[in-house]
């Protein structure tokens, strides 16, 4: 039944073959319009953006505050509930991917470019100021303690927590109950078959949005950061404008053929399909990962990194539920909009497109194998990260001879490379610089393609292989997306287009969580009656047991 229901909603023949029509025009007309109005009143638009991200992180604070708490603990709660054993798939459904290339996949796409960006730069701002110190005691060492506990808190278990709830959701409605692989399926316990019509329509139409306008902030960051790197490896000023003090900013011209040259490459990438290109691709980025790590490692203060991160996430464990309801009523600065509330918009703005790309490769898992590894190893990994980056670039200011502060103040994407030199400022430091740049460009590509893939999902009403020409085509609008966000304003267009985008779609969320509470509270739960418990057939034909299978509950 459903397959028809898609096969009527999709078009035969025309531009639209093999996509849903109203879904991709709608979508095509709000991307469209918003590139428009970026490119043609780039001043206006740019107010606009900053009166948007005022109103965001001020008016609307207390919401993604609650809303990103209220959601890690509902996964919790899932990954130690009676509903644990419930696999994503049909009972004898296994994994597609082994466990390497499913974190491997997973913390590409859900952490990537962003991480690489703030892993320096975020420890270092909150070193110099926060709300939680006295200024007197700014650069001190308990300053680089509180520094990194408020970074673990910003990439921890909270991003992981808002992929589980539509990653879960959409596999669990997709593998186990035969719904299309998209965001509309989530809402059938709620609406039933109104799904196919425009309230359907709607949850994908914001999805589409949502997963455009977040791809497209990390794109930004990404080029932003790239730029600088070639600048320090090849040394051709065409990649920066440098000021008449000395002090230096990446070129917008060189960022713009940044975004068109990775963006033709992540199409190619996405056009060879999930188990060539992004695979092999996510595959290489934890290799390379896994390189500069080492050489953080190894070269940098290695006991001091250790100590490091063993106290500090006990430091995040001990005040994690704090930090979660922490709004900062008494002050009000603008700290908690700008970093916090903009992060969960950030996370929640990728939602729809980590969340279904998760989804994707997640077949055949059970809930509480899904939530542990999706919210505890890629956090782990976090952690290991951003210790040995931003613990190292702690370090070197405090017992060393500096220099990152000054750097990130300066140039925000240019403390990896200062930091990377300062290390070593020889042969070591020079090839890490290369290998960081490298792996900027493979995350690059993966978040790129892996969105592509993900938006062509949508369209196509949850092909998992929707048609190469599309795949092309909205490729393309990613990264011409990036580009006018750029033009429009840099980072600060590039923040407030993540947090208005995942402001609509939060609210899908919401719907998603309790559609599939009713959902699992319909499944028959063979652990209660023994491994081999099945529904017997006098009980399985009773109205009532029916509809308590029925995932809109009885009727």
């Amino acid at each position: 039944m459903h397959a028809r229901k898609v096969a009527e909603a999709c078009a035969s023949s025309g531009i639209h073959k093999g996509l849903n029509p109203i879904v991709t025009q709608w979508s095509q007309f709000i991307v469209f319009a918003l590139v428009i109005f970026g490119a043609v009143w780039t001043d206006v638009a740019g107010g606009l953006f900053d009166a948007v991200k005022a109103f965001m992180v001020t008016t609307m604070k207390w919401y993604y505050l609650a809303l990103v708490a209220g959601f890690l603990f509902f996964v919790v709660w899932l990954m130690f509930s009676r509903y644990g054993n419930i696999r994503l798939g049909k009972d004898d459904d296994r994994p597609e991917f082994g466990y390497f290339s499913w974190f491997a996949m997973l913390f590409s796409a859900g952490m990537g470019i962003g991480l690489v960006f703030w892993s320096i730069a975020e420890p270092m701002y909150h070193f110099q100021s926060n709300p939680f110190m006295a200024d007197a005691m700014a650069e001190t060492p308990r300053a680089a303690g509180i520094a990194m506990r408020l970074t673990f808190f910003h990439w921890g278990l909270h991003p992981w927590a808002i992929y589980v709830v539509v990653a879960l959701s959409l596999a669990y409605f997709s593998y186990r109950k035969g719904l299309p692989l998209t965001i509309r399926s989530t809402l059938y316990p709620l609406i039933g078959e109104r799904i196919y019509g425009p309230l359907g329509h709607a949850a994908d139409i914001l999805a589409v949005f949502g997963t455009i306008f977040g791809v497209a902030t990390s794109l930004g960051l990404g080029v932003q950061q790239m730029a600088t790197g070639l600048y320090v490896l090849t040394g051709w000023e065409a990649f920066v404008d440098i000021a008449p003090d000395g002090s230096q900013s990446p070129n917008v011209a060189a960022m713009l053929a940044l975004i068109a040259v990775i963006s033709a490459a992540a199409t190619l990438s996405v056009v060879s399909g999930l188990g060539r290109g992004v695979k092999i691709l996510s595959e290489l980025n934890l290799w390379l990962s896994i390189a500069i790590m080492a050489f953080l490692f190894l070269f940098g203060p290695t006991v001091y990194l250790l100590n490091t991160l063993l106290q500090s996430t006990g430091d995040y464990i001990a005040n994690v539920i704090p930090l979660s309801l922490w709004s900062d009523a008494q002050q009000d600065t603008d700290w908690q909009g700008n970093w916090t509330a903009f992060y969960w918009g950030w996370w929640i703005a990728w939602a729809p497109f980590v969340g279904m790309f998760i989804a994707r490769i997640s077949r055949g898992r059970t809930i509480r194998e899904f939530t542990l590894g999706v919210l505890l190893v890629p956090t782990f990994l976090a952690f290991i990260w951003l210790v040995l980056f931003g613990g190292t670039a702690l370090h070197i200011e405090l017992f060393e001879n500096g220099g990152i502060t000054e750097a990130v103040s300066a140039d925000i994407t240019s403390a990896l490379y200062v930091t990377l030199a300062k290390l070593d400022p020889g042969l070591m430091g020079k090839i890490a610089g290369a290998v960081a740049t490298l792996l900027i460009a493979t995350y690059f590509i993966t978040s790129s393609d892996s969105g592509t893939l993900v938006v062509n999902t949508i369209l196509s009403m949850g092909d998992p292989e929707p048609p190469v020409v599309h795949r092309v085509i909205w490729g393309l609008k990613e990264g011409l997306v990036a580009a006018v966000l750029l033009l429009a304003g840099g980072l600060s267009a590039l923040q407030t287009a993540a947090i208005t985008a995942a402001l609509p779609f939060s609210v899908i969320m919401l719907f998603m969580a309790w559609g599939l509470v009713r959902a699992l509270r319909a499944e028959p739960l063979p652990s209660f009656a023994g491994p081999g418990h099945r529904v017997s057939g006098s009980l399985a034909g009773d109205p009532e047991h029916r509809d308590r299978l029925d995932p809109r509950g009885p009727r």
